[in-house]
């Protein structure tokens, strides 16, 4: 980040020209809420989900949940943009002092820090806070960058110029009216983009619905059902209800994927259900027709975002009232919930 960001390149480019882009930093305006969306998707960002063991399963939440907070910085750029400024080491102390994950300067930290984790501390040494101030972080930058080009004052890919302004400093952006010309940045834009591969998810390329099917089965390759929609004994609340969805086994992290194409309606914590996102398919028959994702360690897109059928949306896992790691997947018809085997092509 750079001196008035978060790598080292505006250190090595001057002091004068790292001053004049403080200022500009700290006009920029962030918002912490996961659901927020960037105006600024110009065809340029890239899938909303990340490639299965490119990460250490402790970092999947948060880098989903990083790269949920706005539409052009996916969690495949994250990933990627932590590999270029630390190599994944949550230690990283570098030449200039940046520091952690994401190569915060402690004068740029307190702008965009947080205590993400709930440890009583908000430090770019602990990958939580890190990760999450970095997206936050891009997502500002994103938008300074989409202000400029909106005023005539930048032209570019918003992702590139992102990424740039995270190394150089937004202000470079504005006085070289679009990528500067330092080789050190372009380089570092040029290696983040040609990491983004390792860790974008295969699922992100629009899927289908099989033949013969009215939806995509919301998880790759053939997962057992663990617990059939209809009436049941709840396992934690021990009552005889109907259970609303189908249970697949599958590990935490898994991916789970939109089943078919449709607009996100929810996506944040629903009681029970834990981490979940309501997708709505609009009509289908003359009904209205919806999905549920739930129990998930980590969600991958926001309210209003416009999702394809396999599509990730979350990661797999074991919030909310929940016995372990499972995917819960529901159907519903005019707001009722109905038996999503038929919908899936399951007996």
């Amino acid at each position: 980040m750079s001196k008035s960001g978060g790598g080292a390149a505006a250190w090595v480019i001057g002091g004068a020209l790292a001053a004049v882009m403080l200022p500009v930093i700290m006009m920029v305006a962030v918002s912490g809420d996961v659901n927020a969306q960037d105006d600024g998707n110009d065809g340029n960002s890239v899938g909303g989900g990340l490639k299965s063991g490119s990460v250490k399963p402790e970092y999947v939440p948060w880098i989903l949940k990083s790269g949920a907070q706005c539409d052009v910085i996916k969690p495949a750029v994250i990933a990627a943009q932590i590999e270029a400024e630390s190599g994944w080491n949550p230690a990283a102390v570098s030449p200039v002092g940046a520091e952690g994950l994401s190569q915060f300067m402690p004068g740029t930290w307190p702008s965009w820090g947080r205590d993400e984790d709930g440890n009583g501390r908000a430090s770019p040494f602990d990958p939580a806070d890190a990760i999450m101030a970095q997206g936050r972080y891009d997502c500002g930058l994103a938008r300074s960058v989409d202000g400029y080009k909106s005023r005539g004052k930048a032209s570019g890919e918003t992702l590139d110029l992102a990424l740039a302004a995270y190394n150089s400093g937004p202000g470079a952006i504005e006085q070289y009216h679009g990528m500067p010309p330092y080789t050190e940045t372009q380089n570092y834009v040029a290696r983040i983009k040609s990491l983004i591969p390792k860790y974008a998810s295969v699922g992100d390329t629009p899927g289908a619905v099989p033949p013969g099917q009215k939806m995509a089965m919301p998880l790759r390759g053939n997962p057992p059902v663990t617990s059939p929609f209809g009436m049941r004994m709840h396992p934690i609340l021990h009552v005889y209800k109907l259970h609303t969805g189908i249970d697949f086994g599958v590990p935490a992290g898994t991916p789970f994927l939109a089943a078919l194409d449709g607009k996100v309606t929810s996506a944040g914590w629903a009681n029970g259900y834990g981490n979940r996102v309501v997708i709505s398919h609009g009509t289908i028959d003359g009904k209205q027709i919806s999905t549920t994702y739930n129990h998930m360690s980590a969600i991958s897109v926001s309210v209003g975002q416009q999702v394809k059928v396999g599509q990730q949306v979350g990661a797999v896992g074991s919030t909310g009232y929940s016995t372990g790691p499972h995917a819960h997947f529901e159907v519903m018809v005019n707001g009722q919930y109905v038996n999503p085997a038929p919908w899936l092509g399951l007996k």
